[in-house]
């Protein structure tokens, strides 16, 4: 970037020669974190919005009851790898069972997936004792089916269910639709078009000013485990594509609050965004992954302090960094950071058995596949 970072002005006491490579890095990488704050902001003003036009749309009706939606990865953490005009909020929207149902977590014992995998069975609770007689909602367990069909709008479970399970795809499909339809209503619509992106199981939104500047934006649906911060996400992983009834365990919730956490302990101008932003820009085209990375970065952060992630410390953090992951692909074992830790903020709420469970090796492939831990190796290797 030809802007100079304000990091870049610290104190005298910082080695010019150390500074003049953290320069170069800067511009060779793009380092100066981009302007992620003002894109997040919009993402979120746009959620909020959408989230009130469906409620006065919706609220007749038995689709599910859709939270205020929380900004997850990388851009929304501050760090994104992606070039600005590549860059993707991505946006968890929750999803609360409407009125007449329950929600039950069902392990998912069909799919074989490394990762934890559930369905979300869709349950109609009686609702006769609790309507007051000026409600006119007809109870689905204790009603005839010629009253409902006449009276009520469609059950929940003949319309985004596959089964008596919550079905993923579906309800990408009527979240879509429903963009499509409510974009005139929207605020944004006077100073931004917008274009709904092919996508099964997310909503995935391009928004272009008349600039020409796009801005992208990815609601992924969600639902809450208990009330913790680990949720059961809609959206497949790249390796992974199950049924589109089931809805894989995901951890970007905990893991948002925890660099949040951890930017209310930094110093000013702390460069442990930056570090992983170098990194990923390092291991790009390696088949090390960025959540590799990001889980070693976590694992830093809570054993180095604070003081020491200071800019003037980049280039020792970045090898720390590396010597960290190295040292771990060695012993083909890096722990999944939230199973099982002890270092894990107090304001970081997990489900008990996650206290107690044997922490998850990330690198399970690798020890169980040598001639993998040989490339991987080589690769790092060249770095």
């Amino acid at each position: 970037d030809t802007h100079r970072d304000s990091e870049s002005e610290e104190s005298e006491e910082e080695n010019p020669a150390e500074m003049n490579i953290i320069c170069i890095f800067s511009s060779r990488f793009q380092l100066s974190v981009p302007k992620l704050a003002s894109g997040r902001r919009v993402a979120q003003e746009l959620l909020s919005d959408l989230l009130q036009v469906s409620q006065s749309l919706f609220s007749d009706s038995f689709f599910p009851v859709l939270e205020p939606a929380i900004g997850v990865g990388s851009a929304c953490e501050g760090w994104s790898p992606q070039s600005e005009e590549d860059v993707v909020y991505c946006m968890f929207v929750p999803l609360k069972p409407p009125r007449g149902y329950a929600f039950h977590l069902e392990p998912d014992t069909l799919g074989e997936m490394p990762q934890m995998s559930m369905r979300i069975h869709v349950e109609l609770v009686c609702t006769c004792a609790r309507e007051q007689p000026d409600q006119k909602m007809l109870c689905f367990l204790h009603s005839s089916e010629e009253e409902l069909r006449s009276n009520q709008a469609a059950s929940l479970l003949h319309t985004l269910c596959t089964g008596p399970y919550l079905d993923g795809e579906k309800i990408a499909l009527w979240f879509q639709t429903f963009v499509i339809s409510a974009w005139s209503m929207m605020p944004q619509s006077r100073h931004y078009s917008m274009k709904v992106l092919p996508s099964c199981r997310s909503c995935k939104m391009k928004l272009m000013k008349a600039s020409g500047r796009s801005l992208y934006v990815e609601m992924v649906f969600t639902v809450q485990r208990g009330d913790s911060d680990i949720f059961l996400s809609s959206q497949p992983t790249e390796a992974l594509f199950p049924p589109s009834t089931t809805w894989l365990e995901s951890y970007a919730v905990a893991e948002a609050k925890f660099f949040r956490h951890v930017s209310t302990q930094a110093p000013p101008h702390s460069c442990h965004l930056k570090c992983l932003r170098l990194c990923a820009r390092l291991l790009e085209g390696s088949d090390l992954s960025i959540y590799a990375l990001k889980t070693t970065v976590m694992h830093l952060l809570t054993l180095i302090p604070p003081s020491e992630w200071q800019h003037r410390y980049l280039l020792l953090r970045v090898e720390d960094i590396l010597r960290y992951l190295l040292c771990c692909l060695e012993e083909k074992c890096l722990k999944h950071f939230f199973f099982g830790n002890e270092d894990m903020p107090e304001e970081i709420s997990l489900p008990p058995a996650f206290q107690e469970a044997q922490p998850l090796n990330l690198f399970q492939h690798l020890a169980q596949d040598p001639a993998a831990l040989t490339e991987a190796l080589k690769e790092f290797d060249k770095l």
